[in-house]
């Protein structure tokens, strides 16, 4: 790291932290690459970090490529190394935690083979993508669809109980009004095996599921994309449900 001084009498500090380190051929070149991930770490904010730039550096020829992203500060900034599009030399995934309550994700992927970069997975466009309806139906039922999609998924949310479900429905199971939840953002982005003979990986996305307090998590939306020539695709989207105690009867 390193502070950098300014002119006059106006000093300004930038300590510049090497956030993380992998090694792996990134160009197809068979020789390994060194891919560095560097930021701004102000002093005592722990692993909260700004202006956060991509470094790839060419093990052959040492010359160097700087990325700098769009959405460059937050927490646990990381990369992960491997092959995403299928063409048997490893992507740049660069993974970043917002912080806050929200839980959202920044997110961006690289290929760089033959030494040309290329952004295959876009966080921006995944979220305008991938957006859902969540509504309280009658009998304590949540439904989350996506009429862009053509996908519909129902959650009971019975196990509630009483106080909660009082809030919003009658005696009779009828919704007093309209209710609203929400589908939040990318939260995390996981590197999948999904074929160990192809040596390759998926990406699976998690969006989590709202009622109407961001603390009332409902589920998760699970997306399993899978390289198809040019972009990522969703070969399974599915909806995770949260677990509730087991109740006896006996």
């Amino acid at each position: 790291m390193y502070r950098e001084r300014g002119y006059g009498s106006l000093t300004l500090y930038r300590t510049i932290t090497l956030l993380d380190f992998k090694q792996a051929d990134v160009n197809g070149d068979k020789t390994i690459d060194n891919i560095y991930l560097y930021g701004n770490k102000p002093d005592g904010t722990g692993d909260f970090a700004d202006q956060i730039t991509l470094v790839i550096q060419d093990g052959h020829s040492n010359q160097t490529t700087t990325v700098y992203l769009q959405y460059n500060a937050g927490y646990n900034a990381r990369l992960f190394l491997g092959d995403f599009s299928k063409d048997g030399v490893a992507d740049i995934l660069i993974s970043i935690d917002s912080g806050g309550s929200g839980g959202y994700g920044i997110f961006y992927m690289y290929s760089f083979k033959d030494n040309n970069l290329q952004e295959i997975f876009n966080i921006e466009k995944y979220n305008t993508i991938y957006k859902f309806n969540v509504n309280y139906e009658d009998f304590y039922k949540v439904s989350v669809g996506s009429p862009q999609l053509n996908v519909l998924f129902t959650i009971d949310i019975s196990y509630k109980g009483n106080e909660y479900l009082s809030q919003y429905y009658n005696e009779d199971g009828k919704l007093k009004q309209p209710v609203k939840g929400e589908v939040l953002a990318i939260g995390a982005l996981y590197p999948i095996v999904t074929n160990v003979k192809s040596n390759s990986y998926d990406l699976l996305a998690v969006q989590r599921i709202t009622g109407t307090t961001n603390s009332d998590t409902l589920g998760y939306v699970e997306n399993l994309l899978t390289w198809g020539g040019s972009g990522f695709i969703s070969s399974r989207l599915s909806v995770a449900i949260l677990g509730s105690n087991l109740i006896s009867h006996y």
